[in-house]
């Protein structure tokens, strides 16, 4: 799947000038409530017709305003999920879901209702009525409805933003199957960074109706551009496969690329590939193997770069195998360290500032 997408819409005293592509898997529409994130994915699902722009999926112009070409919504095929599930309440789970199907192109190949059920974990609640769910199960329904339309798109603005975080850990675990076991392309709007280094494969970095940056999460979180301006959720995030459980503990093992960390087991599975978010603020940094800590992850490494970042701080990316990980130290520290580039260093991390 390419998409190609170009937007220009003057609204009021703010000004959309942004466009992005993508190749398919998840591509994050990323940054703080009025960057224009919103504005883009209405425009893209057909809600919005902008002043000047062009979208495109798969070579089928759907918008063009040089050549006039505006398809309309419901002929674009796109799956839309929002903050609030806006399911049927006087239907069924299954009459939800059901009603899904209507929009589902004939020649489209039918989606398989008992796998989408199956992925999402919502077997038990078909014969339920929405005022009976818990809000992450309406919007687990929400999005096997517009799986079940045969979306060749499916364009999520802020899924999780309206639930509290014991429902979002609830929800994330059945957004990554989605990523991980469909070929659906998802476009997906938040300003979350935790949800971003966990789902996203692309990131389309926004501010003020503009793009600033685009990446990989790792590329973007600890870019310039994110540090510039969201130095509170700056870190590294790294890949890694789950390598063992330990339930008394309820923690989990993860085999990084030349280490292994521990991290509070959010129901993850042995042998399955996860990420790991580590804030720059949580990672000391020790010259000598520290000892008597109840620091739970000590990670080896060489000191990669050392940058300023004012007001007596700098910033230290510290190279482990193939993993960069980021830590933020006063430059008193480096003096009395005596830190350079390519110095050997042991990167201290708080087991409770891993976020699976």
């Amino acid at each position: 799947m390419t998409l190609v997408v170009e937007a220009k819409q003057k609204l009021g005293q703010f000004s959309l000038d942004a466009g992005f592509a993508s190749d398919g898997g998840v591509t994050a529409l990323f940054g703080r409530s009025g960057s224009g994130k919103t504005s883009l994915i209405r425009v893209i699902a057909g809600l919005l017709k902008p002043d000047h722009g062009r979208l495109m999926i798969d070579g089928d112009v759907l918008l063009d305003t040089k050549e006039r070409i505006f398809v309309p919504k419901h002929r674009r095929r796109f799956g839309c999920v929002f903050q609030e599930g806006r399911l049927f309440p006087h239907l069924t789970v299954r009459q939800n879901l059901d009603y899904g199907r209507w929009f589902a192109p004939k020649n489209a190949p039918a989606a398989d209702f008992s796998r989408i059920v199956e992925l999402l974990g919502i077997g038990a609640l078909l014969d339920r009525r929405p005022g009976k769910l818990s809000g992450g199960e309406k919007q687990r329904v929400a999005i096997g409805r517009a799986l079940l339309s045969a979306p060749r798109l499916l364009l999520m603005d802020e899924p999780l933003a309206a639930l509290d975080d014991e429902r979002k850990a609830e929800i994330l675990p059945y957004l990554e199957r989605l990523r991980d076991e469909t070929s659906t392309p998802i476009v997906y709007v938040s300003h979350s960074v935790a949800e971003v280094a966990r789902l996203a494969d692309k990131v389309v970095m926004m501010r003020d109706g503009r793009v600033e940056a685009v990446g990989t999460p790792s590329e973007i979180l600890g870019g310039t551009a994110f540090l510039s301006s969201d130095r509170r959720d700056a870190g590294a995030v790294l890949a890694g496969t789950v390598e063992a459980i330990d339930i008394p503990h309820r923690l989990a093992t993860i085999r990084l690329s030349a280490a292994q960390i521990v991290v509070p087991d959010a129901h993850v599975e042995e042998g399955r590939t996860v990420r790991v978010q580590i804030p720059e603020r949580d990672v000391m940094v020790a010259t000598r193997r520290p000892e008597g800590l109840s620091a739970l992850n000590i990670l080896e490494g060489a000191i990669a770069s050392i940058e300023p970042d004012g007001e007596g701080m700098v910033r230290i990316r510290i190279r482990s195998g193939e993993d960069m990980v980021l830590a933020r130290i006063t430059a008193l520290s480096v003096e009395r360290l005596d830190l350079t580039p390519e110095k050997p260093v042991f990167a201290v991390i708080k087991t409770v500032a891993l976020e699976r």
